[in-house]
């Protein structure tokens, strides 16, 4: 898993998802509480699925096996907050162990944008980033990460339809597919309205 992934050219998130992370870190006391009840009603979650019998083998494997997205410096500018770990799916694959990190800035409140990044060791063994699924600017929320048996990542994320959405309330669920050809991973993605009550 060698080869970078890069989001689509066409993909360009909305005007109100690009602004630098700091700004998220500070605006994010405007809707910490709504976002904190989604978030209790909609975990993240992520998994592995059984390898299957032909094709690359994809096999879960254990943290401690795997690289450790706490070993490396994630590029996401946060200014004074921390960096958080959303979530973490770990697999070998074709037997070299690797993982799938979703981190943002530790702000108080609020729900500033994920980074998701491929994650492979190095040849000294520390983690090294080997792909981006998710660039931080898109100004998605990413809730699910799963390793498919033949390989392929596949993902979902909150995000907005337009730049009137508040910043609380993403209005999109963001369907996600990474898949490998030839060494290097596509991206597709389907947006549709999330359900409303």
């Amino acid at each position: 898993m060698e080869a970078a992934v890069e989001t689509p050219e066409g993909a360009r998130p909305p005007a109100h998802a690009r602004p630098a992370l700091r700004h998220w870190a500070l605006v994010a006391a405007g809707c910490g509480t709504v976002i904190a009840g989604a978030l209790a009603a909609s975990p993240a979650a992520g998994s592995t699925g059984p390898a299957g019998p032909s094709g690359p083998v994809v096999r879960a494997v254990g943290d401690t096996d795997a690289p450790d997205p706490a070993k490396i410096r994630l590029p996401l500018d946060c200014g004074p907050f921390p960096v958080k770990l959303a979530l973490r799916v770990s697999a070998s694959f074709d037997g070299r162990p690797f993982t799938v990190a979703a981190a943002h800035c530790a702000a108080d409140n609020g729900t500033p944008p994920d980074g998701a990044y491929l994650l492979g060791a190095g040849p000294d063994g520390r983690p090294v980033i080997q792909g981006v699924l998710v660039r931080p600017e898109e100004g998605l929320t990413v809730t699910e990460i799963r390793l498919r048996s033949d390989g392929t990542i596949t993902g979902r994320a909150k995000g907005y339809s337009t730049p009137d959405i508040p910043h609380c309330c993403p209005d999109l669920t963001v369907t996600l597919t990474w898949t490998r050809h030839a060494g290097q991973w596509t991206r597709t993605e389907t947006k549709t309205p999330t359900a409303t009550t």
